[in-house]
């Protein structure tokens, strides 16, 4: 696709049936959660589907989605737009990324991305599929942060503690590692902020169930701020 148009997008709660740059993707730093100012009603059907999960190497805890925005949750929304089913679309303005589904349909999971100026921008195609990665921070991160990125230079093992979480997506453009990945997180509280130094996260649980839903070669496309901007009068 030459030139990517804007796609339309409203929001739907599903409510039946379940279904170039950083490659380390960890946080800008451990502060606490942001606060709710209300805790939201707990869906049961959301508290199962973020329910902790025990068949894993690493068990999964559950997430306390009466602190999660229910715009984050994992829903199907209408959309149109130029993309084909099974492809990705990930909207970092908004905080959204979606797999596109047939019939004008798309499942849509909250995210957390990258500050400004450690991001990408365009289409990629998924040429890796992991399940707990090891990570390892990039040069660029050890000289900017030695204390804090020197220790695992070698690298960090999967597992809970690890950045990058139950799942990682690799993106490659021209058959080249953009550095790019779609993972989960060990902070939770982050999905739907601006706080990663380069990577698009989601909840395990999230990442899990799209790790599973998407083959390798899958193309990924993600919006410019120009856009993702576009969108925005759609997404009410």
């Amino acid at each position: 696709m030459s030139q990517f148009r804007a796609s339309q997008l409203t929001r739907r709660v599903f409510l039946a049936g379940l279904p170039l740059t950083l490659a380390a993707c960890a946080s800008g730093g451990r502060s606490a959660p942001p606060s709710v100012e209300a805790a939201n009603v707990v869906d049961p059907f959301y508290a199962s589907m973020y329910s902790a999960i025990h068949d894993e190497p690493f068990p999964v805890p559950a997430i306390d989605v009466a602190q999660v925005d229910p715009r984050f949750l994992r829903q199907e929304v209408e959309f149109t737009g130029p993309e084909s089913p099974g492809e990705i679309v990930v909207d970092p303005s908004r905080r959204f990324l979606y797999l596109v589904r047939e019939n004008g349909r798309a499942l849509r999971y909250g995210c957390g991305v990258g500050k400004a100026g450690f991001d990408y921008q365009g289409d990629a195609v998924i040429a890796r599929k992991a399940e707990w990665p090891r990570w390892t921070p990039t040069q660029n991160m050890i000289r900017r942060e030695p204390e804090r990125y020197g220790p695992f230079a070698g690298g960090q093992e999967g597992g809970l503690d690890n950045p990058l979480g139950a799942r990682a997506l690799y993106l490659f453009k021209n058959g080249r590692d953009t550095l790019y990945r779609i993972h989960g997180t060990n902070e939770p509280w982050s999905i739907g902020q601006s706080v990663s130094s380069g990577c698009i996260r989601l909840f395990n649980q999230d990442i899990i169930d799209l790790h599973r839903r998407v083959p390798i070669g899958t193309r990924v496309m993600v919006l410019t701020d120009g856009a993702a901007h576009r969108t925005r009068e759609a997404l009410v």
